[in-house]
């Protein structure tokens, strides 16, 4: 590691105090000190809102609890290696935690940049448990690059406002996901006089009567299959073929590509059906209901329902009734080792439908909820990775600050 001119290299161990929690849990929680616990590190500053179990100082001595005075660094110690916070007020923490107090030489702010820059050092010398693990002399010796308090004070104010930044669109994409949630109750759960109706292509309300229609109406259900994986020849072809995890991994809802392809003699040979583009895929075994719309013929394995829509029927319409229902469709699966819902009963599920147009034009509407989604997802990712790059020019000495614009 090498050492920037003007900076030195120190540990945790002698930059900060150390704060081991004690080995006992709490028997009871009356009291206002915030017990924190890894799940309850979700944001750089704890405690949170969310913050839901508190001791008394009576109950944090009875455990040999110890209290983590204000400005601390608590860190994951056990598993989440590298997650960090800072506490805003005194807290008590959990076995798994640690917490340095910084001495003169380092910010709390430029301590917690760092740490969480380390995970991979953390788990090159974690104990090779299942979980990994840091002990209170692996926590004290990570080294630390530790710049001029200027220097510091610098990067800390150019790291939070791309926090701030990476903040402010979680909210406003937290709010899109909300204001969707709202409009597929809205839109897809049949007309009612307390639920205003799109307008049509003639600028008026519509009203006709939505009607209950089982998915074998909606369009031709097919099933899916899986070509001989020791035959060769149907592997590796040009037909793109589904698997569920293709699906979860998915960040719109249609499928352009899969991991892994088919050949026609794969088809042929097997109980795969070749399905044209504007399929919609859903998922009927464990993974159940998760969804995708193809762009292209596609084969799927026998995970799932396919369904080919039918004239009247709205691919993405269709696409965001079934959204709307999984509960319906977790309902009806069983199964001992994994769930999983018959041909039968998935054909049969009944859900109302408006007719097309109006199918459309609520499909129009949550496209663009959906896009406004997925332009502020992509967006956040982007703002994650050049914060991330920043920080290992910043943190590292690669990149200099001019410590004068200091405010």
């Amino acid at each position: 590691m090498q050492v920037p001119e003007g900076w030195i290299k120190e540990t945790t161990g002698s930059l900060c105090i150390s704060i081991v929690p004690g080995r006992n849990k709490p028997k009871s929680f009356t009291g206002e000190i915030p017990w924190v616990t890894t799940p309850d590190i979700t944001a750089r500053y704890i405690p949170t809102k969310e913050q839901e179990l508190f001791v008394s100082k009576a109950e944090m001595q009875e455990c040999g609890g110890k209290l983590v005075p204000v400005d601390s660094v608590i860190m994951a110690a056990v598993g989440d290696l590298g997650l960090v916070a800072i506490n805003s007020e005194p807290v008590m923490l959990n076995q798994q935690l640690h917490a340095f107090v910084p001495k003169l030489k380092i910010t709390t702010e430029f301590l917690a940049y760092w740490l969480s820059t380390q995970q991979q050092y953390m788990l090159a010398r974690a104990s090779k448990t299942t979980i990994p693990y840091l002990n209170k002399s692996n926590c004290e010796s990570i080294p630390v690059l530790v710049p001029p308090l200027k220097e510091q004070q610098k990067i800390v104010q150019i790291l939070s406002a791309w926090d701030k930044a990476i903040t402010t669109t979680e909210q406003l994409l937290a709010n899109s996901q909300q204001q969707k949630k709202a409009l597929m109750q809205q839109l897809l759960t049949g007309a009612h006089p307390s639920k205003p109706r799109l307008l049509d292509d003639n600028g008026q309300r519509f009203s006709g009567e939505w009607e209950f229609k089982t998915i074998s109406q909606m369009g031709k259900v097919l099933s899916g299959g899986t070509p001989d994986t020791n035959s060769a020849e149907y592997w590796d072809g040009s037909i793109n073929w589904l698997t569920p995890t293709d699906v979860t991994a998915l960040k719109s809802r249609f499928v352009e590509e899969t991991a892994r392809k088919i050949s026609s003699e794969g088809v042929k040979n097997s109980s795969a059906k070749l399905l044209p583009a504007g399929s919609l895929m859903v998922c009927t075994r464990a993974t159940i209901g998760a969804l995708a719309i193809s762009t292209s013929e596609i084969c799927t394995n026998q995970g799932f329902k396919n369904i080919v829509p039918g004239k009247g029927f709205d691919v993405n319409f269709i696409y965001y009734l079934l959204l709307n229902n999984i509960k319906e469709f977790v309902r009806k699966a069983s199964g001992s080792t994994f769930l999983e819902i018959s041909k039968k009963d998935f054909e049969n599920v009944k859900l109302l439908c408006p007719e097309l147009q109006e199918q459309q034009k609520i499909a129009t509407v949550l496209t663009t909820a959906d896009n406004e989604i997925t332009r502020l997802q992509q967006k956040l990712d982007q703002l994650k990775q050049e914060k991330k790059a920043l920080m290992q020019q910043l943190l590292t000495g690669k990149r200099r600050v001019k410590v004068e614009e200091v405010a």
